[in-house]
């Protein structure tokens, strides 16, 4: 085997010690060193490890920044793909665990060591399910991906680059086409999305093959990607004008035909459609949402556990908004105060360009009160886009995309404009603190920024810890001294409220058999939302089923730490210090957050 707790040459001197009149403190230093040994040799354990995942994914190395022979290509997004990736990580549990003896390593490596067994405990548990996913909905699929991939992610310095962007166009059609071909065979099994969704997909797909060079008029956004990069490279013209012409041919020839078989069965498969929106209809769905709520929260609380505590802190959240509707002198009841805010002018914008400078003015000025609250700030910077076109329609309301570890792509909040009254003004400033900063780009920046880690744990992610950490960003920006008006305040309660219901209504939806139109009712009597945001949400919930559980589980986790720190160290207490244990291991499970908190306050005290 290639890993061992101990090298040949430090056996020997171990052995050596116990039966050689050597000193202590050669024997001390031996150890240290066998030790150092152990640490380092599973770190280039973990490192192998990646290497080697690395090789089968091209698609993770271009988000990476890696630029080599795989650039033009994409995974294999085959079920035999997955089942063999599921094994390697077994395998690679299995020789960790016999190779390496935890006790042996550094708090540093133990830490490493325990996240390897939950990372593959996860998979594990997921591994049954794994072909209950949709392959194709409103929120996941190639027929948005693949064009999104190309227009943000592929970069293009070199001829080499613009080589490998058109391969990539030219394969991307076999990929779909395989996609579409296990879609087929999920829906002819029962794993089907509801009828509503096809038009949403069939859309997008439509969308990606308007233009040109696939019919008359503008220029489609992924061949207008090609060409803007093509003419900023330092080539001659005809070099250019011949990978836009290869790059074009490439659509007409593969993306397209590709597409016209996607729509094809997308409008097969919606002929077909059964009732029913929640994975409780799947054979096994009961088991799988169980997964699901443990894979996203990390905890083992039950449906109707995480049911209740949405109702419970619905109940609380309200009560704070009554606060403030009297503060702000509203008479009437706080579903009256909620239809005021969702039908008054003045609560939204005219212009994405207003939305827009807004959200540049409360991320400048949280930038500069950063360093009083945190002792590890990000180095990447951070960039604020509006979703493209092919996608704003079925796309979500605000995303983050991290950036490269290289530095060749910085974060970005992407924020969806495709219809104004759906962002309103009194939420934009904790959405920009929960998408940019302090929350997720400064975490996911300072995650792979942490060159210390181990791949996996650099890259990988728990959804409660990154989201739970967004959503606890936006109440830090009130800890800051921010949220001054109070409607946006109340905008604040309304993000925190969205995500207590999102506990009501996902496991409503999946768990309790709720239909979309009763969870819609539910967000409508209970929110400040408005009707588009409400319906595009649990639109979301419904084929995402368990994410959205995890903000308010994963916040409600941090917050209780914060205070446990709080009350425990009083004036020791270090906001900077606390934030620093949260963040400088990079997302972990919540009770491994909490061990460690708890230890940093043993030895703080």
């Amino acid at each position: 085997m290639r890993y061992f707790l101990l090298t040949a040459s430090s056996a020997l001197a171990l052995t050596a010690v116990s039966i050689a009149p050597a000193s202590h403190a050669q024997a001390s230093e031996v150890a240290t060193q066998a030790n150092e040994d152990i640490n380092e040799q599973l770190s280039a354990f973990f490192k192998d490890y990646d290497d080697q995942e690395l090789t089968h994914s091209p698609v993770s190395k271009a988000y990476r920044g890696i630029r080599d022979a795989d650039y033009g290509k994409w995974d294999d997004a085959s079920d035999a793909a997955e089942v063999a990736q599921y094994e390697r990580g077994q395998a690679a549990l299995a020789q960790m665990e016999t190779e390496f003896d935890k006790d042996q390593l550094s708090q540093a490596s133990q830490l490493s060591y325990r996240l390897f067994q939950a990372r593959a405990e996860r998979s594990s548990n997921a591994f049954p399910f794994r072909r209950n996913a949709y392959i194709f909905d409103q929120m996941n699929g190639a027929q948005s991906q693949i064009p999104a991939f190309m227009i943000n992610i592929h970069r293009v310095a070199s001829k080499a680059d613009a080589e490998a962007y058109v391969s990539r166009l030219d394969a991307a059609g076999l990929l779909i086409q395989s996609l579409v071909v296990q879609s087929a065979e999920r829906a002819d099994s029962g794993i089907i999305v509801p009828d509503w969704v096809f038009p949403y997909v069939i859309a997008d797909a439509k969308n990606v093959i308007s233009g040109a060079p696939f019919e008359d008029g503008a220029d489609s956004p992924i061949y207008a990607d090609l060409k803007k990069k093509v003419a900023d490279l330092e080539i001659s013209e005809a070099e250019k004008s011949d990978l836009v012409a290869r790059g074009g041919a490439a659509m007409i020839n593969s993306f397209k035909p590709a597409y016209e078989k996607l729509i094809a069965e997308m409008e097969r498969q919606q002929a077909t459609a059964v009732d029913g929106d929640g994975i409780w209809r799947f054979k096994d769905g009961a088991a799988y949402y169980a997964e699901r709520l443990n894979n996203y929260t990390t905890t083992d609380l039950t449906a109707d556990e995480i049911h209740q505590i949405g109702l419970d802190n619905v109940e609380r959240i309200h009560g704070l908004m009554r606060n403030i509707m009297t503060d702000v002198g509203f008479e009437g009841s706080l579903q009256d105060f909620f239809e005021h805010l969702r039908s008054s002018d003045e609560f939204y914008y005219d212009t994405r360009e207003a939305y827009l400078a807004d959200v540049d003015g409360k991320l400048a000025a949280i930038t500069a009160m950063l360093p009083e609250f945190f002792n590890t700030l990000p180095k990447a910077p951070l960039v604020i886009k509006p979703v493209e076109a092919f996608r704003e329609k079925s796309g979500g309301k605000a995303f983050y995309n991290g950036p490269a570890p290289d530095g060749s792509r910085p974060g970005t909040y992407y924020v969806n404009l495709y219809n104004l009254r759906s962002m309103s003004k009194t939420e934009l400033e904790a959405l920009a603190y929960h998408e940019g900063l302090p929350g997720h780009h400064l975490q996911r920046s300072i995650q792979t920024e942490l060159g210390d880690l181990p791949p996996f744990r650099r890259f990988g992610g728990w959804t409660a810890y990154t989201e739970g950490w967004g959503l606890y960003s936006e109440e830090l920006g009130k800890d800051m001294g921010f949220y001054e008006d109070p409607y946006s305040d109340f905008g604040r309660l309304g993000m925190e409220l969205w995500r207590a219901c999102r506990l009501v209504v996902d496991t409503g939806i999946h768990h309790k058999r709720w239909s979309r139109e009763e969870a819609i009712q539910y967000l409508t009597d209970n929110t400040p939302n408005p009707e588009g945001d409400i319906r595009k949400a649990i639109e979301r919930y419904i084929v995402y089923p368990g994410q959205a559980t995890a903000y308010m589980i994963g916040k409600l986790k941090i917050l209780e730490l914060r205070t446990r720190a709080q009350d425990a160290l009083g004036d020791k207490f270090s906001m900077g210090e606390f934030h620093d244990v949260v963040l400088k291991s990079g997302p972990v499970p919540l009770n491994i957050m909490e061990e460690r908190i708890d230890a940093w306050i043993a030895s703080s005290s």
